[in-house]
C-alpha cells in the first residue's frame, strides 16, 4: 500500500512541474499584453516620461517579456516571486499573511458542507421511489439553484440584519489583536489562551463558511445518492441481507462504503470552485483573505502580485489532486491488491 502511495504521490509530482511552468507562463504573458499600465498608480500627477521611463527600467518592465519572464522564474525558483508594485511589499509575504485565512474559510466550509450533504445524501436515498423523494428533489434542486454569493447576502440578511446574532464582517472582534503565530486565527487564539476572542472569531467564520457550504452541499448530495442507489444493487449488498443483516447496517457499512469513492473524487475535483467561491464571498463578508487582495491586486494593475496569487492557486489545486488520489487508494480495495 506505501509503494501505491508513494507512486501516486510522485507521478503527480512530476507532472505538477511542467503544469507549474506552463500556468505562469500563460499568466505571465497574458498580464504583459494587457492594455494596462502597472505603473499609473505609483506615478504622481506630475510625473513626466523620463520619470516614468526610469521606474519602468528599475522595475524591470522595459526589459523584453521572455526576458523578463525569465529573470522572474529564476527568482521564483528561489522563493522570491517579486515585489508587490501597489503594497511595496514581498509577494511572498503577503500571500503567506492572507492566505491562512482564505484555507481556514475554505476548510470550514467543506466542513459543513460534508455535514449537510452527507445526511442529506443518505436521506435522499432513503427517500428513494417514496412519496417524498419528489419534494426532497425540489429541496436540493431550490438550494443548487442559489449560488454562494446569494446565499451570503441571504444569510447577512437573516442573522445580521433581521435577526442580528452573528456577525458579517471582519475575521475577529475589534478588540481582539491575531498572535500572529500560524496565520489560522481559531488555531492561533487557542494556543495563546484567548477563549473569548475565539469564541468571536468562530461567529465571524459561521455565516461565511455556511454560505459557501450550502452553495457546495447539493452538488455533493446528489452524486452521493447516486452513488447509493449504484452500490444498493451490487451482488454483495444482496449477499448481506440473505445473511439477516438490518438495512441499517447494510447501509452504514457497506453501500456508503463503496458509494463514498466517486463522492470523495468529486469533492476533490469540484475543491477549485469552492476556492474560488471563497474568494467572492471574502469580499461580501470582508474577510481578509486572497480574495480581497486579489481585488486590490487587479484594481492597482499589481502584475507580480496577481501572477503570485495564480500560482498559489495552482499549487493548491495540485494538492488538493494528490490528497484525493491518495484517499482513493486508500479506500479502494481493488488498488490495494495491485
Amino acid at each position: 500500500m506505501f509503494q501505491i502511495i508513494s507512486a501516486i504521490v510522485l507521478r503527480r509530482l512530476v507532472l505538477a512541474i511542467p503544469t507549474l511552468l506552463l500556468l505562469s507562463l500563460v499568466v505571465f504573458f497574458v498580464l504583459r499584453i494587457l492594455p494596462a499600465d502597472p505603473l499609473a498608480m505609483l506615478l504622481p500627477a506630475s510625473a513626466t516620461p523620463a520619470d516614468a521611463a526610469a521606474l519602468r527600467q528599475q522595475l524591470g518592465f522595459d526589459k523584453p517579456i521572455p526576458q523578463q519572464f525569465a529573470i522572474w522564474l529564476w527568482a521564483a525558483l528561489n522563493g522570491n516571486l517579486g515585489l508587490s508594485i501597489n503594497f511595496r511589499q514581498p509577494v511572498a509575504h503577503l500571500m503567506m499573511a492572507a492566505l491562512p485565512a482564505t484555507l481556514e474559510l475554505t476548510l470550514t466550509g467543506l466542513v459543513l458542507a460534508l455535514v449537510i450533504s452527507i445526511p442529506g445524501g443518505v436521506l435522499a436515498f432513503v427517500l428513494y421511489r417514496r412519496r417524498r423523494e419528489t419534494a426532497a428533489d425540489l429541496a436540493v434542486a431550490l438550494m443548487q439553484s442559489i449560488p454562494s454569493f446569494l446565499w451570503s447576502l441571504l444569510l447577512i440578511v437573516a442573522f445580521g440584519v433581521l435577526w442580528p446574532v452573528l456577525p458579517f464582517s471582519g475575521r475577529v472582534d475589534p478588540d481582539v489583536t491575531l498572535p500572529g503565530l500560524t496565520g489560522f486565527a481559531l488555531i492561533d487564539l487557542l494556543l495563546t489562551g484567548q477563549f473569548r476572542g475565539w469564541l468571536g472569531a468562530l461567529s465571524h467564520l459561521v455565516l461565511p463558511a455556511l454560505a459557501l457550504a450550502l452553495g457546495f452541499a447539493p452538488l455533493v448530495i446528489r452524486v452521493l445518492r447516486s452513488s447509493l442507489i449504484e452500490a444498493a444493487s451490487e451482488p454483495h449488498v444482496e449477499v448481506a441481507r440473505l445473511r439477516g443483516l438490518s438495512e441499517g447496517r447494510i447501509l452504514w457499512r457497506h453501500i456508503l462504503k463503496n458509494a463514498a469513492l466517486p463522492t470523495i473524487t468529486l469533492i476533490g475535483v469540484q475543491f477549485g470552485f469552492l476556492f474560488g467561491g471563497a474568494l467572492l464571498v471574502e469580499m461580501i463578508f470582508g474577510y481578509p483573505g486572497i480574495g480581497n487582495l486579489m481585488v486590490q491586486a487587479v484594481k492597482a494593475n499589481d502584475l507580480p502580485l496577481i501572477q503570485g496569487i495564480a500560482l498559489i492557486f495552482c499549487v493548491l489545486m495540485l494538492s488538493i489532486t494528490i490528497v484525493v488520489d491518495v484517499l482513493y487508494a486508500v479506500l479502494n480495495p481493488r488498488m490495494r491488491n495491485l
